[in-house]
């Protein structure tokens, strides 16, 4: 109960129509049919790859965690730079073509309006109704970042504790709660062998997962993947929950998310009550969508997603 009204109330003070000089609603006059644009573009392409979700909210993530919610992660190295994209953290995440075809189509009806850093937020979203998740609202108008270096990337990793963990949230001023609520979006999504192979003699792995995965990973050659919710893979619920309670966490992260006292018990609350995990992942998402922004003249609106504007 206590979580319950925790979440209420963070909804009430933390999700309003405006950020700053963010609003819901910010390309009404300037560009109408932006967000209609987005919708139609991912759901083309999570109609042919329902994937599409968790590689889009892995995208935002380590864009916002990384100088902020600016699209850093979306620029190409040069000769002269190596960009957030070439670091190791970010060598799994995909989806960069999509953010491509909305921008490309963004520019036909809109030229040099719509941000890279909106695209991502707006896609994001998207996807993640499309898969079943809750359908919310996010502000817009954040403009895109002047810099990228792969120096600057630092983000937790699958074998982050939860105190190491909650560290790096908080540096980025996301609580405890807010954490284990965007770890949630675990229930979709898959992890490479090379994540999780060490954790094939973990004791507190359920006996029937180490077999599969064990089985998954033999392949001496290549890098195979394995579901990160191993029930309803495909679909944004809270089954994650039920399957790290159970044991059968994939990640050492996810799995210490159910045994380290600091987070167990926001994982029982989020495995019984699917709306308070709803609720909760609104507030959490929207929240992190808005670290750092760059708004007003601050930073620019690219025109190619990929490069700095000349």
């Amino acid at each position: 109960m206590k979580y319950l009204i925790t979440t209420i109330l963070t909804l009430f003070f933390v999700f309003p129509f405006a950020f700053g000089d963010l609003r819901v609603g910010f390309y009404g006059s300037s560009c109408p049919r932006a967000e209609e644009i987005v919708r139609q573009i991912v759901q083309r392409r999570f109609n042919r790859d329902r994937s599409i979700t968790a590689a889009l909210l892995r995208m935002h993530f380590h864009d916002c965690f990384v100088r902020g919610c600016d699209a850093s992660i979306l620029i190409d190295s040069t000769r002269g730079n190596q960009s957030e994209k070439a670091a190791g953290p970010n060598g799994t995440v995909r989806g960069f073509e999509l953010i491509d075809e909305i921008k490309k189509a963004l520019e036909t009806a809109c030229p040099s309006t719509v941000s890279c850093a909106d695209i991502i937020t707006l896609a994001t979203r998207d996807s993640v109704a499309m898969a079943g998740g809750p359908r919310y609202d996010v502000a817009t108008g954040r403009r895109d970042g002047l810099v990228s270096r792969i120096s600057d990337v630092s983000l937790p990793g699958p074998r982050s504790t939860v105190s190491a963990a909650q560290q790096a949230f908080a540096a980025n001023g996301m609580s405890l709660d807010e954490m284990v609520t965007l770890l949630g979006a675990h229930t979709i999504g898959v992890a490479h062998c090379s994540f999780f192979r060490d954790r094939l003699n973990d004791p507190n792995m359920d006996p029937g997962l180490q077999a599969k995965l064990g089985r998954i990973c033999r392949p001496k050659k290549g890098d195979p993947t394995s579901f990160l919710d191993q029930n309803t893979s495909m679909v944004f619920d809270n089954e994650f929950y039920n399957q790290i309670i159970l044991k059968r966490g994939v990640l050492f992260i996810d799995q210490q998310l159910a045994l380290d006292p600091l987070s167990s018990k926001l994982v029982s609350v989020f495995a019984g009550n699917s709306a308070v995990f709803e609720r909760s992942f609104i507030n959490a998402i929207v929240k992190m969508g808005n670290i750092r922004v760059l708004v007003g003249t601050d930073g620019d609106i690219r025109k190619n997603c990929r490069v700095f504007n000349k």
